[in-house]
């Protein structure tokens, strides 16, 4: 790997630059693509982003940035995107940046305002070598600063046409994926985690295992679409009424264990109704792991209350309901007289105590 240490002015790398969002950002008259196909969008909040336009505006230096130089002889980011799109987006003018008590855009400043920014010295590392060697070095950078997600470390080595066939799929917050399955998954297309999702239902949670296997052989992400696809539309199929506990669960998993089950879906959607208004389940994401598996661990069922435990204890003359044997509270538990799942609320009248003895070999019946 070489590495040469070069300094570059943020007016040669913000000479025709061009944001297209999530297609691509470039700089440096057209010669360096600043947001790799490996790398996030530009995730820094304004705070981040305005901290680094008054480091240049006070002349305090940036960390230095990699660059890496390309086949074709141009460059790509390898560490610094935030920091460079920050100040190109300042001097393009897509946001101002507060001055001496007042919001300022570029065009705002003076002419030696300007030129103070536009003459700033960024220190650039260009690296060459192999790709093995550049990805290696992209994980030992990417200790510091604004880490990558665990999946997009992952996309950083398993690139080529798979991977963008997959991101034009799963990464953009249009992409069909999104579209498809915001209401039922978690997290932001943009940061790889719809696509990350999507990888864990179809391996098993061996990611990296399929990326390294597919992104070889297969020409585009078709297989792992249309998986995902299968996975929303038997959500939809299944549970006919949409509730926003549905939202982050496991689905990948829940597909798998009862794809196959013919389900009535009118009863289903009775039982959900009938827990989602029962005041004893306290879980109601929990719901749906429930009615699939029949575990009501899943419910977090509401437990007795302390006074209600101390009524049924005095009632019982501190006698184990069920052995018969007298105990002092602390070595007795509350149980319901007619189960929960049979019925039983949680109430006082239907609280006895138990031994923790009694009360383990009935949980275990």
């Amino acid at each position: 790997m070489k590495i040469t240490l070069k300094e570059v002015t943020i007016r040669e790398i913000a000479e025709n630059y061009v944001d297209n969002a999530e297609e691509g950002v470039v700089g440096y008259s057209g010669r360096l693509d600043i947001r790799p196909k490996y790398q996030r969008e530009f995730v820094y909040d304004e705070k981040k982003r305005n901290a680094v336009i008054e480091t240049i505006r006070k002349v305090f230096p940036l960390n230095v940035m990699y660059w890496v130089i390309t086949d074709d002889g141009n460059f790509e980011v390898l560490d610094g995107q935030q920091r460079t799109i920050s100040f190109c987006q300042y001097v393009n003018g897509d946001f101002p940046v507060e001055f001496d008590g007042l919001p300022k855009f570029f065009s705002n400043l003076t002419v030696s305002e300007q030129n103070r920014i536009l003459d700033y010295t960024c220190m650039i590392y260009f690296c060459e070598g192999t790709d093995d060697e550049k990805l290696a070095w992209f994980e030992i950078i990417n200790i510091a600063g604004e880490k990558l997600t665990p999946q997009e470390l992952l996309n950083a080595t398993y690139t080529g046409a798979w991977l963008t066939s997959a991101k034009s799929k799963f990464s953009k917050s249009n992409a069909p994926a999104y579209l498809l399955a915001k209401d039922y998954v978690n997290g932001s297309p943009i940061r790889q985690e719809i696509l990350e999702t999507a990888l864990k239902w179809i391996s098993d949670g061996n990611i990296k295992g399929y990326m390294a296997t597919h992104s070889k052989s297969d020409p585009n992400a078709n297989e792992l679409f249309t998986y995902f696809q299968n996975v929303i539309n038997w959500i939809k199929l299944t549970f006919t009424t949409y509730r926003r506990e549905m939202k982050g669960l496991d689905w990948g998993t829940l597909y798998k264990a009862n794809k196959d089950r013919l389900f009535d879906t009118v009863n289903l959607e009775q039982q959900i109704n009938s827990l989602m208004k029962d005041d004893d389940v306290q879980n109601k994401k929990g719901v749906y792991l429930y009615v699939l598996g029949g575990d009501d661990k899943h419910l977090n069922i509401r437990a007795f209350k302390n006074s209600e435990k101390r009524t049924a204890y005095e009632r019982q003359n501190g006698l184990c309901a069920k052995c018969g044997k007298h105990f002092e509270i602390e070595g007795m538990e509350a149980d319901h007289i007619d189960p929960w799942n049979k019925g039983g609320k949680t109430t006082p009248e239907n609280c006895q105590m138990l031994c923790q003895k009694c009360n383990r070999r009935k949980s275990d019946m």
